[in-house]
């Protein structure tokens, strides 16, 4: 019997081996369209975990009254409103920003992850299970925002956190979308290696 794991297993476990963006590979338009600043990265990626949490957390309490064959149009619909209710406090809150990502915010509902978490894990474990699991899925989202955002702002525009900081001349295709195709890879092998590498070298 396969052994149940500890909520710090599943809340790592989102963090690293199932990271959405490094690992598993998908809703990747933000990591592009997003990341060409930390500041812009990283509102997107707490959106991203705040929706991953409640989203999970409410499929998992309501989970026994969702009837099986009309449980995806539900997990939208949760989706949709946690999606609504994060749009309007960032547009209330942080409204320069939110001018700049306001449009990548409301594709949240259509991110595949939130969808698959909610089917594959949420509606079949309990509410703390699933808090851990979207806590980890959310916090290692917005983690490889963050580093994405960081290497593309550093070599496309010389700064950090819009304070500009190396005076050589920067690498502008960075900044831009094919910049962040570049970035995603080189940084997606570069954390496959590691595990490659990590697993490769003799327990004693």
């Amino acid at each position: 019997m396969k052994q149940e794991l500890s909520n710090w297993e599943i809340f790592r476990n989102g963090i690293f081996q199932e990271n959405i963006i490094f690992k598993l590979a998908i809703s990747l338009c933000p990591s592009i369209a997003v990341t060409n600043n930390i500041k812009n990265g990283l509102l997107m990626g707490i959106a991203v975990w705040f929706v991953h949490v409640m989203v999970e957390v409410t499929v998992s309490v309501f989970k026994k009254f969702i009837h099986p064959r009309i449980r995806i149009p539900i997990f939208m619909l949760i989706i949709s409103v946690w999606v609504t209710v994060i749009n309007l406090i960032m547009a209330a809150f942080v409204r320069d920003i939110y001018g700049e990502i306001g449009l990548y915010l409301q594709l949240i509902v259509a991110f595949a992850s939130l969808l698959a978490r909610s089917e594959a894990f949420a509606a079949k474990n309990t509410v703390m299970h699933s808090f851990m699991d979207a806590m980890g899925m959310g916090i290692g989202f917005m983690i490889a925002l963050v580093i994405i955002s960081f290497f593309r702002e550093l070599i496309g525009a010389g700064a950090v956190w819009g304070q500009a900081i190396v005076e050589t001349k920067p690498v502008l295709i960075f900044i831009l979308p094919a910049g962040g195709f570049f970035t995603v890879g080189i940084l997606m092998a570069f954390f496959n290696w590691m595990e490659l590498r990590g697993k490769a070298k003799p327990h004693h």
